[in-house]
C-alpha cells in the first residue's frame, strides 16, 4: 500500500496521490537525490504480475525517455521496488484535456487548432524517434496552467496487450483506430486518426462515435463514417471539417502522411480557413478485409473487444514484427492479379506482333488513342516531386523550386533559427504535384523587422521608393531577361523577396530586358487545373484569356480542369499572346426519375349529434357509442364516456367509401332512437 512519506527505492518520497488510470496510480513525489517534485506512475498490481507485460513496459519506458520536447511530458527514470514498477516523469501543472473539454462543452476554433498543432508536434518528435503512442485520446493529454500541452503516456500505450482494453476499453475505444479495433497492425497513422477524433470532440464537444459497448463502439470505427464537422456547426470552416475527416479516413494510406503534413494543414486553416486545399483521396479498389467467423460470433454475444483480439491473437507470436495475416492474404491476392496482368500484356504484344489486331486507317488508330486517355494519366505526366527545402536559406529555396517548375508563397514565423531559414514546407518534401502548384515557404523572420517586399512588376521609379521607404538603400540596378515581366519593368530584387535584413541594407534591383526570344512555344496546358495552366503560359510570357472562357460538361475531365486550348501545344507565337481555352464543368449529372408516389385515401364524414341522449343535467356520466351503417356493413365509430353538458356534440366519423352512411347512437346497452344521415369526401392522405 502506498501512502504519503513512503520513499521508493530509496529516493522518491510520496507526498500525495494525484490520480488513477486504468492501469496505473499517479503520485506527486519529491526526488530527493535532485531535489525536484516530480510525477511517479506506479503500475497496478495486475500488470506487476505479468511479466510480458512488464518486460515489454520497461523497454518501451525506457525508451521513451530519450525524447525530449516542448510537447511531451519528459520521462526520467524507470525502475522496480519490491514488486512496484513505476515511471518517473516531469511533473505537469494542470488539467488533462478531457477535463478541459467538458469544463467548456467545446473549444473555440482557433483554441482547438492550437491545441492540435501542439499534440501534433509533439507526436510528431516521436514518430520521428520511431515509437508510436497508440492510445492518443483527451486523458492523455494535459494542459499546463501556462498553456503548455503535453502529451503524456508513451510508453504505456504500446507496452499494453490485449487485457489492457478489459480494464479501460470505453475510455480508449472512442478514440480507437479502425485497425487497432481490428485488432491488426497499427502505425504511425494509427496515431493520426485517434488525433482526429480528439480534434473532432475538441470542436464539436463529444466523440464522432457512441454506443451502449465497448464493441458497438469499436464496429462503428471500422463501419460507419463520422458526420462531418460542417455539418453539425456552420460556424466550424470546411477546410477545417476536412481535416478531421481526412485524418480519420478508415484507410490508413488516406489519412495524412505524417503528423508534419497535418500541422501545415492545421496552420493553414487559421490563415485560410476558406481554401480548398485539403485533399481527401478517392477510396481505390483494394480488397475488402472482412471479419472473421469467430470474430462475428463474439461480436453477437457480446464478449467485448477484449475477446475479439484474444480470438485474433490466437497461434500467433507476441511479436511486434510479424505479418498480419490479413496482410498476407492481400499480398497473395495481389501476386494473383499481377501475374493474370502480365499474361495478359503478353498475349496483346504477341497479338500485335502476330498482326491480330490489325484494321483500320492510320488515322483512325491515332483518334482512337487520343479518346482513350484517362484524365488521371494525362494530369500525371507533369507532376513534379516537391524537394527538401526545410533548413535552406530563403533564396535557395526559391531557386529549388523555381528550378522544379513550382511556384510558392511566403510565410514568416516566428522561430529560433536564423534568421532567412527555412522551417517548414507545405506539402512536404517527396510529395507528387503538379507543375506549377504553390509550395508555401514557412521562413524564419529574424528580429530586424524589415522584410523585402515584392516590387515585381513595378517601374524601376516605383520600385526604389518602395524600398527607401523602409530604411533600405538602393544599390544599383542590374538587366535580365524574364520571359514573364515586360521589358524595363521590376522582375525581382537581390535580395529576394521575403529576406529579413537590417535597416540600410543595401538592395540591388532587378529589371527585365524582356524574353530572350520574341516568339515562344505555347506550353500544353489540357488537363491543368484552370490556375496551374495560368502560371504554366505566364512562365512563358504568354497569358489566358480570362475574359473569354467557354464553360463545358465533360466527362473526361475534372471540374476546373482545362479540356481544350485555342492555340495547339507546341506552336510557337509571339510573347503575349493570349490563348483562349474551355474549362470543364465536370461530367453533366442526369435527373433521376423519381417514381410516382403511390397516393392512398381517406374518407371522411361529419355528424352533429344535436338530441340529448341525457334526459336531467345531473344525470350520471355514460357511455356512449355511435354506429356507422354503409355498404350495408355496420361497425363502432366512436366509443367514450359523456355526459349531459357534452351535447349537441360534432363528430367526424371515418368511413369506407363514398356511398352516404347513417349514424345510430346507444347510450349503455340501449338504442335510441333515430338515426343521422353521413355524406363522405375522399380525402388524400
Amino acid at each position: 500500500m502506498i501512502s504519503p512519506g513512503m520513499l521508493i527505492s530509496e529516493r522518491y518520497e510520496i507526498i500525495d496521490k494525484v490520480g488513477t488510470g486504468g492501469m496505473a496510480d499517479v503520485y506527486n513525489a519529491k526526488d530527493l537525490r535532485l531535489n525536484r517534485n516530480v510525477a511517479i506512475k506506479v503500475l497496478k498490481q495486475e500488470y506487476s504480475n505479468d511479466a510480458k507485460f512488464v518486460s515489454k513496459f520497461r523497454a518501451e519506458a525506457q525508451s521513451v525517455a530519450g525524447l525530449s520536447h516542448p510537447n511531451i511530458v519528459n520521462v526520467y527514470d524507470v525502475g522496480e521496488d519490491d514488486n512496484l514498477y513505476y515511471i518517473v516523469m516531469e511533473l505537469v501543472e494542470g488539467i488533462t484535456l478531457k477535463k478541459f473539454i467538458e469544463k467548456k462543452g467545446k473549444l473555440e476554433i482557433n483554441e482547438a487548432i492550437g491545441i492540435g498543432i501542439q499534440i501534433a508536434q509533439g507526436i510528431e518528435e516521436a514518430h520521428k524517434n520511431h515509437i508510436i503512442h497508440r492510445d492518443i485520446k483527451p486523458q492523455n493529454i494535459i494542459i499546463s496552467t501556462e498553456g503548455k500541452v503535453k502529451v503524456t503516456d508513451f510508453g504505456i500505450a504500446k507496452a499494453a496487450t490485449s487485457n489492457t482494453i478489459t480494464s479501460n476499453a470505453m475510455g480508449s475505444v472512442h478514440y480507437i483506430s479502425p485497425e487497432q479495433a481490428r485488432g491488426g497492425y497499427s502505425d504511425e497513422k494509427s496515431d493520426i486518426y485517434s488525433l482526429g477524433v480528439t480534434l473532432y470532440e475538441m470542436l464539436s464537444g463529444r466523440v464522432p462515435f457512441e454506443g451502449e459497448s465497448t464493441v458497438s463502439v469499436a464496429f462503428a470505427h471500422v463501419h460507419e463514417e463520422a458526420t462531418p464537422l460542417d455539418q453539425l456547426d456552420s460556424d466550424i470552416p470546411r477546410s477545417l471539417s476536412r481535416i478531421v475527416q481526412k485524418c480519420m479516413q478508415k484507410k490508413s494510406d488516406m489519412r495524412y502522411n505524417s503528423a508534419a503534413a497535418l500541422i501545415m494543414d492545421l496552420r493553414r486553416a487559421v490563415s485560410d480557413p476558406d481554401g480548398d486545399y485539403v485533399v481527401l483521396e478517392e477510396e481505390n479498389d483494394s480488397p475488402t478485409i472482412r471479419m472473421s467467423d469467430d470474430m462475428m460470433r463474439a461480436i453477437k454475444d457480446s464478449k467485448g473487444i477484449e475477446n475479439i483480439r484474444q480470438e485474433e491473437q490466437k497461434g500467433v507470436e507476441a511479436d511486434e514484427d510479424a505479418i498480419d495475416p490479413k496482410l498476407e492474404r492481400i499480398l497473395k491476392i495481389c501476386s494473383g492479379v499481377v501475374a493474370v496482368i502480365i499474361v495478359v500484356v503478353v498475349i496483346l504484344l504477341f497479338g500485335k506482333l502476330a498482326g491480330w489486331w490489325s484494321g483500320g486507317s492510320d488515322d483512325d488508330k491515332k483518334s482512337t488513342v487520343v479518346e482513350t486517355v484517362s484524365p488521371q494519366a494525362s494530369a500525371a505526366a507533369d507532376t513534379v516531386e516537391v524537394p527538401d527545402i526545410v533548413d535552406k536559406t530563403l533564396e535557395e529555396a526559391e531557386q529549388i523550386l523555381e528550378d522544379s517548375n513550382l511556384r510558392y508563397n511566403l510565410e514568416p514565423v516566428e522561430s529560433d533559427k536564423e534568421a532567412n531559414t527555412v522551417t517548414e514546407q507545405d506539402p512536404v518534401a517527396g510529395e507528387d504535384v503538379e507543375e506549377y502548384t504553390r509550395v508555401t515557404i514557412y521562413y524564419s523572420k529574424g528580429d530586424s523587422g524589415i522584410t523585402i517586399p515584392s516590387v515585381e512588376n513595378k517601374t524601376q521609379a516605383d520600385a526604389m521608393t518602395t524600398l527607401e521607404e523602409l530604411g533600405l538603400t538602393v544599390a544599383g540596378v542590374s538587366k535580365e531577361y524574364s520571359e514573364s515581366v515586360e521589358e524595363g519593368k521590376v522582375c525581382g530584387t537581390d535580395p529576394v523577396v521575403g529576406t529579413s535584413v537590417a535597416k540600410g541594407t543595401a538592395v540591388t534591383i532587378l529589371v527585365s530586358k524582356g524574353p530572350k526570344s520574341k516568339m515562344v512555344p505555347v506550353p500544353n496546358i489540357v488537363g491543368k487545373k484552370e490556375e496551374v495552366a495560368l502560371e504554366k503560359l505566364s512562365d512563358v510570357g504568354l497569358a489566358g484569356n480570362t475574359d473569354n472562357v467557354t464553360y463545358v460538361y465533360s466527362d473526361k475531365y475534372a471540374k476546373g480542369r482545362i479540356t481544350r486550348q485555342s492555340v495547339k501545344a507546341g506552336t510557337k507565337v509571339e510573347v503575349g499572346t493570349e490563348i483562349d481555352y474551355t474549362v470543364s464543368k465536370g461530367p453533366k449529372t442526369k435527373a433521376t426519375p423519381q417514381p410516382t408516389p403511390k397516393v392512398t385515401y381517406d374518407y371522411i364524414g361529419t355528424t352533429t349529434i344535436s338530441a340529448n341522449p341525457f334526459e336531467y343535467p345531473d344525470e350520471d356520466p355514460a357511455m356512449i357509442k355511435l354506429v356507422l351503417t354503409q355498404d350495408g356493413k355496420s361497425r363502432t365509430v366512436y366509443k367514450g364516456t359523456l355526459s349531459y353538458d357534452d351535447f349537441p356534440k360534432k363528430f367526424t366519423i371515418k368511413g369506407w367509401s363514398e356511398n352516404n352512411g347513417t349514424i345510430t347512437v346507444c347510450k349503455g346497452d340501449d338504442v335510441l332512437d333515430g338515426s343521422y344521415n353521413v355524406e363522405f369526401k375522399k380525402v388524400a392522405q
